[in-house]
């Protein structure tokens, strides 16, 4: 079942004009508008996720996958977005709809891990208070059992629950990761959206954060979009996987289909540069 569907999504930075979308893109070798200056983070966009799956979204600094994670987690920042957003059991494009509502979906229902570690944690705070923080967010309201799933959350992420009172600032990077996943798993959402998971950390480390990951994903049947320029992140992880340069999607298929077979010379020369 069809989780959430997008149809011609676009984010821009800028006034915009008329001739920004012939104007940018795979063809024209850029996302800045030559008319107007205008950046087309993405646009002419179609994509969907079912309940479960999780979708890979690969390509380099600068390709608009990041600008895409965001606009599907409802967080719009300054863009001008348009195009269609619909998700399951809710009415209307989610992109038309009001604070409130984009709140509570955000609260409850779809979770960003943010690329930027101070984007999505406190670090002044103590690990358990940022994830309790989400919870309380949602309304739960006895101190016992938000410190019991903050525990529970702890142990399903191999954070030690005897860090839990700590500030986060004294964390490892890896372990800093693993509570923007405890957090975003907090009240249980259908969606995930990982951007960038593994920035900054070493191999070894990126490892554990992607199987813990993984883990949880496949026990719990979270669907999730995962964002990197780390083709082995999104083989590791995604059952299917688009390919973004300058702002457009130049191929889409089944992760093996696309890692083994590319269509594409853009997919061809990611995937022969980590060869």
């Amino acid at each position: 079942m069809t989780l959430l569907e997008a149809e011609d999504v676009r984010a821009v930075y800028g006034d915009g004009c008329v001739r920004c979308l012939e104007t940018t893109g795979d063809r024209a070798g850029t996302n800045q508008c030559s008319r107007c200056g205008s950046i087309v983070a993405c646009a002419e966009i179609d994509v969907s996720v079912q309940r479960g799956e999780v979708l890979g979204v690969v390509g380099e600094s600068g390709s608009g996958k990041s600008s895409l994670a965001e606009l599907l987690a409802l967080e719009r920042g300054e863009a001008t977005v348009g195009g269609d957003v619909r998700y399951a059991g809710h009415d209307g494009n989610l992109l038309e709809v009001d604070y409130q509502t984009r709140q509570a979906l955000r609260t409850g229902e779809i979770a960003l891990v943010h690329q930027h570690i101070r984007d999505g944690l406190s670090l002044e705070f103590t690990g358990g208070g940022n994830v309790a923080e989400k919870l309380l967010a949602a309304g739960w309201r006895s101190f016992e059992d938000v410190r019991a799933r903050v525990s529970e959350l702890f142990e399903a992420t191999e954070i030690p629950i005897e860090r839990m009172d700590d500030p986060t600032s004294t964390y490892s990077g890896g372990m800093q990761r693993r509570v923007q996943i405890a957090r975003a798993l907090a009240v249980e959402p259908e969606l995930v959206v990982l951007d960038e998971p593994t920035t900054g950390l070493d191999v070894s480390v990126q490892a554990r954060v992607l199987d813990t990951f993984r883990r949880i994903q496949r026990e719990h049947g979270v669907a999730a979009i995962v964002v990197s320029h780390d083709l082995g992140v999104v083989r590791l992880l995604a059952d299917r996987t688009v390919v973004m340069r300058h702002g457009r999607i130049v191929e889409a298929g089944l992760t093996d289909r696309v890692m083994e077979d590319p269509h594409h010379e853009y997919t061809q020369t990611l995937i022969n540069s980590v060869i």
